[in-house]
């Protein structure tokens, strides 16, 4: 159970449609304020040597425009603007351990340090991560349909000064071996290193073997002494989405609902936007615009996005970088081709960039006709529990 909001940094980078949803609610300037947006992405071989560039210059003073900030300080954020609402109340150490509905509640037991309680309300959203116990009483334990990735991953957060190498705030190496991301995460130079590994060693043995794979992949082969490691996290990684996100009265969103390799940032952002698909929907409910089976909408609607377009491109995010020759890559990839061409085409650049967008839906199209359907950034009162 969590006493206090989660430190770890996590995620870091809001693409479009993250932006769009968290400016609609009121909280991307302060993100932007505290974070940094990023210049652009280059894709590299190991040597550094670019293979293509974008630019993120190339959109202008777009308020959407990709955003960069560890997402525990954005749950700071959140957790500020919350503070100042008189109809959120936020609950710590409280560990779900059962769920019920009828045809008109839904709740959830659960466990607190005084003993178990039961929360109640019209619909439970159940936004509690990759292991999402809400999930987990709907489907079963064992039932999150998909692929764990064969590929070993660690990702680690570490102060050296890519700069002076003269690499982008965000670059991704391709090598069958030694593929790695490198970002930058913060202004005081801290930087997201992620990369691949062995797959069956323990984790004291890749531990053992970052050094040597440091060397070997940052510009100017660097020894320990000359960058400083904060976060070391071997992982796997996976490609899942819940049968469904819809059960009655309890939804699902985000991580508990589907999961996707980080490289692209297609879950953080993928996962946003859910919420404020959702929101939507429940904003349409509650002020009679539209019926329930807006919720089956959303459902279908999230689903098929994430498998005609998150699952696809985040596949190719992670294959790309592993899975081709780097010296040939350029004349076999497709996107490699594309992004080729947004360097000298400013217009085309950012379409390509803005084709993230394609991951939005409007659920206001589905409230009944003949009603306002403007999108709205007000809070709702309190109809809905959020497990998160």
């Amino acid at each position: 159970m969590n006493k206090d909001l989660d430190t770890n940094p996590r995620a870091t980078h809001y693409a479009a449609p993250a932006m769009s949803e968290l400016n609609r609610a009121g909280v991307g300037a302060d993100l932007r304020a505290q974070g940094f947006t990023p210049a652009g992405v280059s894709w590299r071989k190991l040597d550094g040597t670019p293979i293509v560039t974008m630019n993120a210059a190339d959109l202008d003073d777009d308020p959407d425009r990709m955003a960069c900030l560890p997402l525990n300080q954005l749950a700071q954020i959140l957790r500020g603007h919350l503070s100042k609402q008189g109809n959120v109340e936020m609950l710590f150490n409280h560990k779900v351990v059962d769920i019920h509905q009828d045809d008109d509640k839904a709740w959830v037991d659960v466990e607190t340090c005084d003993g178990t309680k039961r929360l109640g309300a019209d619909y439970v959203v159940g936004c509690d991560g990759a292991t999402s116990q809400i999930r987990r009483s709907l489907f079963g334990d064992w039932e999150f349909p998909g692929k764990t990735w064969d590929q070993q991953i660690v990702a680690t957060n570490t102060y050296y000064d890519f700069g002076k190498f003269g690499w982008n705030d965000s670059n991704f190496v391709v090598h069958p071996d030694h593929w790695f991301m490198a970002a930058r995460i913060s202004n005081d130079g801290l930087w997201r290193v992620t990369y691949g590994e062995v797959a069956g060693l323990t984790a004291e043995q890749l531990r053992e073997r970052q050094p040597e794979k440091f060397k070997q992949m940052l510009p100017g082969h660097p020894d320990p002494a000359e960058y400083r490691m904060v976060n070391f996290s071997p992982y796997k990684i996976h490609q899942r989405l819940a049968k469904s996100m819809r059960v009655g009265r309890f939804l699902l969103a985000a991580d508990a609902a589907h999961l996707c390799n980080p490289f692209g940032g297609l879950g953080l952002t993928g996962g946003i936007v859910d919420v404020g698909g959702l929101y939507d929907c429940l904003r349409g409910i509650y002020e009679n615009k539209a019926d329930p089976t807006i919720l089956d909408k959303y459902s279908e609607v999230r689903r098929q996005i994430y498998l005609d377009i998150i699952d696809v491109i985040s596949s190719s995010n992670i294959r790309r970088l592993f899975d081709q020759n780097p010296e040939h890559a350029l004349e076999n990839d497709q996107f490699f081709q594309m992004v080729k061409r947004a360097e000298t085409d400013r217009e085309f650049s950012k379409e390509l960039q803005n084709s993230v967008r394609s991951i939005e839906h409007d659920f206001t199209q589905y409230y009944n006709k003949g009603v306002d359907e403007e999108k709205s950034d007000s809070i709702l009162p309190a109809h809905a529990v959020v497990v998160n």
